[in-house]
């Protein structure tokens, strides 16, 4: 696992970075609060600056969380576990379940992995591995059969069967029962 430490350079780059992002938002912040222009927020009384500043973390903050949420979630649909997200952060497998509790896909009985797609003439069966990736194996209305190549995965049934799909179509058979 990558060690997510950081080296003081990179806490200086990030705190003035994030300084950097948070000053416009809290002039815009304080701007709104009293009515006066942006550029005058440093002018108030230093109470109210700083509150100003406080309530823009809050903002960032949430952003964060958000954004924090979503990272979790592409991880999960990666398939990264539980365990390996809350190691990450520094948490317990349950403590990452708890913060983020969709990020992970549950798991699905055998049969609701499996469906068939009956197109021009032609069937293929999707198929969900363990994993959650789907793929497909089939045969045309002109007798070719095809399958996903080795190492190919779908994150979803949808995206598999549009792929199904292609197959089928480019092996239909024409009413006259040419291909």
């Amino acid at each position: 696992m990558m060690v997510s430490e950081i080296t003081p350079e990179e806490q200086a780059e990030l705190d003035k970075a994030l300084y950097d992002a948070l000053n416009p938002l809290a002039s815009a912040i304080r701007s709104r609060q009293t009515g006066l222009p942006a550029e005058r927020m440093w002018e108030a009384h230093p109470i109210e600056v700083a509150l100003s500043v406080l309530a823009a973390w809050k903002v960032m903050d949430a952003e964060v969380r958000r954004l924090t949420a979503h990272a979790a979630a592409t991880a999960g649909s990666y398939g990264a576990s539980y365990e390996q997200m809350g190691a990450v952060w520094g948490i317990t497998r349950q403590g990452a379940r708890k913060k983020w509790p969709d990020a992970v896909s549950r798991s699905v009985p055998a049969t609701a992995g499996r469906s068939t797609l009956v197109l021009f003439g032609g069937t293929v069966e999707l198929v969900q591995a363990p994993s959650g990736d789907w793929s497909w194996a089939g045969v045309g209305a002109d007798g070719a059969s095809a399958a996903v190549t080795e190492g190919t995965r779908y994150a979803t049934a949808e995206e598999a069967a549009a792929h199904a799909g292609v197959f089928l179509k480019e092996h239909a058979v024409d009413a006259g029962g040419r291909s």
